[in-house]
């Protein structure tokens, strides 16, 4: 009925490896909140007379809207719904709430949600859980003074939650539970003395851990998880005795764990997961023998573990500390806790061996003790841990990976659990051959041996296990044949086999994965021609990765049945003949690589209805002819490269639109863009142009330096004309009064912020035009070469991602000193830094979500590609991050800030040059790579590494320095650790807060679809924040990555139909 979730709370226990994906729930159980001992209804004590009385008064005197009447009765309770029902709008038909209506007649005891006393003469509970209501919540709740029961769990509900709330003195049970209310907690909240159950989680509830909520006595659930809540945990919490859950996972709370929790002597379940905790775990928390859930991972906690923990906490069953920094050894004492079901110690910095005693837990479902320093090796049993885990029958989940475990896998692995359905033993030194007996684990649907060292055939075996949906294998030395039977796993959604030495055809039986999404056999020795059932997958929606490999032989007019695929890679290999025109059937693609063949014939016309494609590589093969017209009906094509084949003709002016162009190695062609064209003189003429713009940029580099001598020598008299020499060719300037006007004489009202060398105003020119102004600080050692170099950045650049520099100014002030400023667009919606810390929301109340924030980043990547690969001298950034980031009213953002910039002339070394005046390199903590530390100059590298920083604090919502970053750890260590598998203990808590509900175009997009973009953008981060620059992903390919991770996620699954 109305109260069924009130004899127990159900909160997110984050219990697996990808826990946001797959997550575990837990029920957990007290005693009904309705006891035989609370005062009854009916019967008034003096006590309860005193609290009535109490509560008119409130009533009669709060600012709040009230029903002024002699007396608060029934007809109270139903204008009070009535308002509540006016705030609130459904999100789809049918409403809830068409019960609830004014008529006289009708009582609210008979509308649905509404429970009342057993007399009729009072509204005591109220239940809309998952009525997909929207809107915000009306004070006058408030004056349902009888309600002791208020659940709006699982709705959309915005706005703050009313402090007229803490009048309802008889309130057991508040569950507000997924929402996306926000504001802080109501200021007098222990005034709801009878409070039993607290549940908020998943909303945006910010401030503090308010110290009042100790002194709700009767208080058994606090549920603040999901939230925005920081600062410490107050130690009075040790007060609540009758606690029996506190769950504050997913907060920004940080300091030390009170030891005053451990005086909570019911208490069952301790969940503070993703936080910002520091410092050891009191003794005493490791003494709590009342514990079935611990459960502290991600945070910055430290430390060894009890010897005796097994001994103390006997009735434990969820053991959950990954992410953490602990180190020292497994306490074997743990292994005698017969009941416990979930051991969770991945990420830290562990080290020993697994001790003894696995083979006693046979109620064990989840083994996790992946990513620290674990070492056993078959020649002295210190694999025999896996052996003892075959009597655990419920076994769900096995993690080894990352590890140095070393030696044969034993043939025992057959032996475990028939409710094996993960097992992850990657990245350790695992050698030999890959053991049949895995062929009787007949419940896995993952399993990945990547990262190792086995060798010999891939099992046939394998074939037999019909639920496996992911197999990775890649990065080994295994050989011989892939086996036919891989083929009867017809429920397999990604295959990974790259990176060995396999050899042979591709088997046909591969035809019968109709459900593949991914394909990559990518770096073997696989040869022959491509089987036709193979490219006719109808599921096949990743990635086809078939390059570098020795396939032959033409490709199959098959290929244009891959209608869902996004990218197609079969670069590096003897393919020949002509490019069949049914590619064009291939509607969802997003890159096609094609490089390095045999091709030859013209370049198909059919490209054109490839109307999403965003990068085509054709480069290195024998193709002829023109190049198509058609190319200029391609929106989307971004990266083009057509570079040596045998191409003639004259390059279509429509081609200028594609940000990178690749025609090189072309004889024939003739750019009809830049050249006035003669075929036969195409080369004569290309060195003229290279002449012309070198002298150019000569010429331009003495104009600067002369510039900036005379701005350091000239008195400020002399200074704005010296200025204006530097301002030739950018568009007309604005007058110092013109500027004053538009900003109100730089009034405060209309600082927007302060940059490196100057602060930005909001202004309005004459024609009601918005502008950004950024006035240069004059005293401050720097600011004119900032102001040098943002001009020679921003002279000629154009790009949408671009913050649009409108015009300048320089000029002498009312003071008679020198007065410069740049004018650029002003943009409404502020920096990204803002959306990502300060909490800046949508006009909804919610904030970025998963596209906007792959927008974003797709955004800032096509930019900086253009900065670095758009002109014959790259220009570095130097100072990216979110603060320079800037969104449109469209949330199309824009690169601002260049006063760091640098043009590069590319060196031999891979080093660079620069040829502004700027000899000491600046930029912001946190964001600079480390080789900048050591004096070398700024290159591309250094912009990708400062991307991938921000991509990760965009993502992760935590900047570089947050104050939970020590030591060695830091954000990309952070990202590092928690990769691939445990990404959930990173990502943002909005992104998580909003992960079950994500919309494209209508169509709801799947939590595993978001989970796995997650994943794969936070593996771009990582790629462009390696400490080698010469290691790092360049520009190109991580637009190109993150634009095949957004067309994977928005696809929808009948874009086809």
């Amino acid at each position: 009925g109305a109260f069924s979730n009130l004899h127990g709370i159900i909160f997110f226990q984050n219990l697996g490896h990808r826990s946001w994906r797959t997550p575990y729930y837990k029920l957990i159980h007290f005693p009904p909140p309705f006891k035989s001992n609370h005062p009854d209804m009916a019967s008034h004590s003096t006590h309860f007379q005193f609290a009535i009385f109490t509560t008119i008064l409130i009533l009669k005197f709060s600012s709040f809207p009230t029903v002024m009447s002699a007396t608060l009765n029934l007809d109270t309770d139903k204008q009070a719904l009535l308002a509540i029902k006016s705030t609130f709008q459904n999100i789809r038909p049918p409403n809830p709430l068409s019960s609830w209506n004014s008529d006289q007649t009708s009582s609210p005891c008979k509308w649905v949600g509404v429970t009342c006393t057993g007399d009729g003469k009072r509204v005591v509970g109220l239940n809309l859980t998952g009525f997909l209501l929207s809107g915000s919540i009306d004070p006058h709740l408030g004056n349902l003074s009888f309600l002791n029961s208020l659940q709006l769990q699982s709705n959309q509900i915005t706005g703050q939650i009313p402090h007229q709330i803490t009048n309802l003195f008889r309130l057991r049970v508040l569950n507000m539970s997924f929402n996306n209310l926000q504001g802080q907690l109501p200021s007098n909240i222990s005034n709801m003395v009878d409070l039993e159950i607290l549940d908020l989680m998943s909303n945006r509830i910010n401030g503090r851990l308010p110290d009042e909520l100790s002194r709700l006595n009767k208080l058994q659930v606090l549920n603040l998880a999901q939230n925005q809540l920081y600062g410490s945990i107050p130690p009075s919490f040790g007060n609540l005795s009758s606690l029996v859950t506190i769950n504050l996972g997913t907060n920004s709370i940080n300091g030390p764990i009170p030891s005053q929790l451990a005086a909570l002597q019911n208490l069952k379940h301790l969940i503070i997961t993703i936080n910002n905790l520091s410092g050891t775990v009191p003794p005493p928390i490791f003494n709590m023998s009342s514990l079935v859930t611990l459960a502290l991972a991600s945070n910055n906690l430290w430390g060894t573990f009890p010897k005796d923990i097994g001994e103390k906490l006997p009735n434990l069953l969820v053991f959950n500390f990954c992410f953490n920094k602990f180190t020292g050894t497994i306490p074997e004492s743990l292994h005698n806790i017969t009941k416990i079901q979930v051991i969770r110690f991945a990420h830290n910095f562990l080290e020993g061996t697994v001790p003894p005693g696995l083979e006693k837990l046979h109620n064990l479902s989840m083994y996790n003790i992946g990513y620290n320093k674990f070492v056993g090796s078959d020649t002295n049993g210190g694999l025999d841990f896996i052996t003892s885990l075959t009597n655990s029958s419920r076994l769900a989940f096995l993690a080894l990976d990352g590890n140095n475990f070393e030696g044969v896998i034993p043939y025992s692995i057959g032996n475990l659990s028939k409710d094996l359905s993960k097992l992850y033993m990657g990245e350790n030194r695992f050698y030999g051959n890959i053991p049949s007996t895995v062929a009787n684990l007949q419940g896995l649907s993952l399993l990945n041996l990547s990262d190792n060292s086995l060798s010999g055939e891939i099992p046939s075996q394998i074939g037999k296990l019909e639920k496996l949906q992911m197999l990775g294998l890649a990065r080994n030395q295994l050989s011989g044949r892939i086996p036919t039977s891989l083929g009867d796993l017809r429920m397999l959604n990604q295959i990974d086999l790259s990176g060995n030495d396999l050899v042979g055809n591709i088997p046909t039986s591969f035809g019968n994965y109709i459900n593949l999404l991914s394909l990559d056999l990518s770096k073997n020795k696989l040869n022959g021609s491509i089987p036709r059932a193979t490219l006719a997958l109808p599921g096949l929606s990743k990635i086809l990765n078939l390059s570098n490999n020795f396939f032959s032989g033409p490709l199959p007019e098959e290929i244009g049945s891959l209608e869902n695929v996004v990218t197609i890679d079969i670069s590096n290999n003897h393919f020949f003949g002509n490019i069949p025109p049914s590619i064009s059937g291939c509607k969802s693609l997003e890159a096609l690589i094609m490089a390095n063949n045999e091709f030859s014939g013209l370049i198909p016309r059919t490209f054109k209805d490839l109307r999403g494609l965003q990068l085509l590589d054709l480069s290195s093969n024998r193709l002829s002819g023109p190049i198509p017209k058609e190319f200029q009906q391609l929106k989307a094509l971004q990266t083009l490269n057509l570079s040596f084949n045998d191409l003639e003709g004259i390059v279509p002016t429509e081609l200028e639109n594609i940000t990178n162009l690749y025609l090189q190695g072309n004889p024939k062609l003739c750019d009809e863009l830049n050249l006035s064209c003669a075929v036969t003189k195409t080369k004569e003429k290309v060195i003229k142009i290279v002449l012309v713009s070198v002298l150019s940029a000569v010429l331009a580099i003495s104009i600067i330096f002369g510039t900036v001598a005379c701005l350091m020598r000239r008195k400020s008299k002399d200074k704005p004309f010296q200025s204006r020499e530097l301002l030739k060719g950018m568009p007309e300037m604005i007058s110092y009064r013109e500027l004053c006007l538009a900003t109100q004489n730089f009034s405060s009202e209309n600082l927007i912020g302060k940059g490196s060398f100057g602060t930005v105003y909001r202004g309005y020119l004459e024609q009601g035009t918005a502008i950004a102004v950024k006035v240069l600080n004059m005293e401050r050692a720097g600011s004119v070469r900032s102001f040098l170099a943002e001009c020679e950045a921003l002279r000629n650049v154009r790009h949408r991602n671009l913050v649009k520099l409108i015009t300048s100014c320089s000029s002498i002030d009312f003071q008679r000193k020198e007065f410069l400023a740049l004018v650029y667009e002003f943009l409404s919606n502020g920096s990204l830094d803002s959306w990502i810390h300060k909490h800046k929301l949508h006009a909804d109340g919610s904030g970025l979500n998963l596209i906007e924030r792959l927008n974003i980043a797709i955004d800032v990547a096509s930019v900086l590609d253009y900065l670095h690969n758009g002109y014959d001298v790259p220009i570095v950034h130097c100072d990216l991050k979110p603060s320079n980031i800037i969104l449109s009213e469209e949330m199309t953002a824009k690169v601002g800030d260049f006063g760091l910039a640098r043009l590069l002339m590319e060196g031999g070394n891979n080093q660079s040059s620069s040829i502004t005046s700027s000899h000491v390199l600046k930029g912001s903590i946190g964001y600079l790579p480390p080789e900048y530390g050591v004096g070398r100059k700024p290159t591309t590298a250094g912009d990708v590494y400062s991307f991938g920083v921000t991509l990760m604090e965009l993502f992760t919502g935590k900047c570089p320095t947050h104050e939970s970053f020590s030591g060695d750890l830091n954000l990309i260590k952070w990202v590092e650790l928690a990769y691939p598998k445990d990404m959930d203990e990173i990502m943002d808590t909005t992104l998580l807060e909003l992960g079950s509900k994500l919309y494209y175009q209508e169509q709801e997009i799947d939590p595993t679809k978001q989970y796995d973009c997650f994943t794969d953008v936070m593996s771009v981060g990582l790629c462009c924040t390696v400490d080698s620059p010469e290691k790092r992903s360049c520009m190109k390919d991580v637009l190109l990555k993150l634009q095949m991770i957004r067309a994977t996620l928005i696809r929808s699954p009948n874009a086809n139909e």
